[in-house]
């Protein structure tokens, strides 16, 4: 395969491959039955996931990209996340392991041979400079991150996966928090390459200053908070929040327990093992994240908060890709991936550091914002209205950076997640922030 414009055909087909190659080595230690098994009734079975990023990629690099296709209109039905809630997916006919398997490599085929004649510098904007491969990338590897999610909720044995690549320690920071003088920075991205619809369109921000911790915060300091009550105060909490945690009588992050008092231990994907006080704390959801920052004399930041302290270098006033600069992603910078199978203690990469000095903003845990999900201004839904306009509202908080889970495809400064704020499967902690 040549090369046409910036694109190379050849590492988008090698990119492709290697995510499917990722899909499958998760899923590879899962017996037929979990596969088939809903966990949890917010999650899907592990084996629609992987026929619907399957019936995902035939929709758009088959037939949305080049008007062709293979499967008919009940597998696309099937597959469709709009048409069937998750409640409904376990009572459906869905593929098999194998026959799954056999219709993701039919598909891939096919894609691959469209691949070598698409027009990718052209004026078709699902073609051009590859936007709909990458879309299809990072669906996958976000595909990827929510089967982990679903792995983590196996009861039983559980997933028990093994680590691939070992973590560095943590550091100590000299400062608690880092101060973000105020003024105007670049938020959001006009790239129509990478980004999806809700990163678009770039607009100035004019921030007043303020404060954001220097970390994520650490297992060690929420487990002051648990231990001071802050799950009875109720000054500390949301009304829902509040109502949130009493009907389901929680009284610590999700996989927490103790053996015996102030001995705090957690399950991690069917291993015990005691609490790492020097990691982020992770499945949180944004009402604890919420209540902490009230009991610690801060707040969550705002998402723009979030973004100029990950993304503006103030000397150059420029963006930045990443926190640390526009380079991709490494194991020295980042702990993405997936393979470590956990989060690396705080201060664990100081080479990952914002322009401002701010450590973590990429990797480990995703960071609850203090926004709701809404769109910039000029947005246009693209290339469908279901993947970001729909959740626009209230109802919907934003999550910034990515997790240890989230693959280098599907995350960068500009990058917006969203849940509601009950959510505490997710791979989640956050940071906290105040004025100044």
């Amino acid at each position: 395969m040549e090369t046409r414009g910036a694109v190379s055909r050849d590492v988008l087909a090698g990119k492709l491959e290697e995510a499917r190659e990722r899909t499958r080595l998760l899923l590879e230690p899962v017996n037929d039955e979990d596969l088939k098994t809903q966990h949890d009734q917010i999650m899907s079975p592990l084996i629609w996931d992987y026929g619907h990023i399957g019936n995902y990629e035939e929709l758009w690099l088959l037939q949305k990209a080049h008007g062709k296709g293979l499967s008919d209109r009940e597998l696309y039905d099937m597959y469709d996340a709009s048409l069937h809630p998750r409640e409904e997916r376990p009572s459906l006919n869905l593929l098999d392991r194998d026959d799954a398997t056999l219709y993701l490599d039919a598909i891939r085929k096919a894609v691959l041979e469209t691949l070598k004649d698409a027009d990718l510098a052209g004026d078709d904007p699902l073609l051009a400079d590859g936007f709909v491969y990458n879309m299809i990338l990072q669906h996958e590897a976000q595909h990827n991150e929510t089967m982990l999610q679903t792995l983590q909720l196996i009861k039983g044995d559980g997933y028990k996966p093994e680590a691939r690549i070992d973590l560095p320690s943590g550091r100590a920071t000299e400062d608690e928090m880092v101060h973000v003088p105020g003024g105007e920075f670049v938020m959001g991205t006009d790239d129509h390459a990478q980004a999806l619809d809700n990163e678009r369109n770039a607009h100035v921000v004019d921030l007043p200053g303020f404060y954001i911790d220097a970390t994520p915060v650490t297992n060690e300091a929420f487990v002051r908070f648990v231990e001071d009550g802050g799950y009875e105060r109720r000054d500390l909490w949301d009304e829902k929040g509040w109502e949130y945690i009493k009907s389901e009588y929680i009284t610590a992050p999700k996989h927490w327990y103790q053996p015996e008092p102030h001995s705090w231990w957690t399950e991690c994907f069917g291993f015990d093992e005691p609490l790492n006080l020097s990691a982020p704390v992770v499945h949180v959801s944004w009402y604890e994240a919420d209540a902490y920052a009230r009991w610690a004399g801060k707040r969550l930041p705002t998402e723009e908060e979030w973004e100029k302290a990950a993304s503006w270098d103030p000397e150059k006033g420029i963006k930045r890709l990443y926190p640390w600069g526009d380079e991709e992603p490494t194991r020295k910078l980042a702990n993405l991936d997936q393979l470590a199978f956990r989060a690396a203690e705080v201060g664990a990469h100081p080479k990952g550091a914002s322009a401002y000095g701010v450590l973590g903003m990429i990797g480990d845990v995703w960071e609850w914002t203090a926004s709701s999900f809404y769109a910039y201004p000029d947005f246009e839904s693209f290339p469908y209205r279901e993947y970001s306009e729909i959740f626009f509202g209230l109802d919907y908080r934003v999550l910034r950076g990515g997790s240890w889970a989230t693959r280098p495809a599907a995350i960068r400064n500009t990058f917006r997640n969203w849940d509601h704020p009950i959510r505490r499967q997710l791979f989640a902690g956050f940071r906290c922030a105040c004025d100044g």
